[in-house]
């Protein structure tokens, strides 16, 4: 399974994170990111684009709607979406944004220790 998996913004200021397909133009399976702060910093949430009220991440998000599209998405997301669509563990750990590289070199982005749950 090899997916074409987009950060994107959308011009209601939702990002969301999901399957590109290029023959419709859409993103598919949409997963919102929103940021929780906690008393060790921020953490990152994947949900559902429409919770509360969908409870799986399925629908699509046509491109007209996009504001930006980020140049890359951190593979740490990738992992993470591609286990809350499949309900596949690939790995363990979390997303580490801090800006700082990790041992495996990657790393970078916003501050306060982000992690991906």
């Amino acid at each position: 399974m090899d997916y074409d998996i987009r950060l994107v913004k959308l011009v209601s200021g939702d990002m969301i994170v999901g399957k590109f397909n290029t023959e419709a133009n859409k993103i598919e399976d949409p997963a919102a990111i929103q940021a929780m702060p906690t008393q060790s910093g921020t953490q990152m949430v994947l949900l559902p684009f429409g919770y509360p009220f969908d409870q799986e991440m399925h629908g699509t998000v046509s491109m007209d709607h996009i504001l930006f599209e980020y140049k890359t998405c951190p593979e740490e997301l990738k992992t993470k979406y591609i286990e809350a669509v499949t309900n596949i563990s690939m790995t363990s750990g979390g997303l580490d944004l801090s800006g700082g590289a990790g041992p495996d070199g990657i790393g970078g982005g916003g501050g306060g220790g982000l992690n991906l749950v």
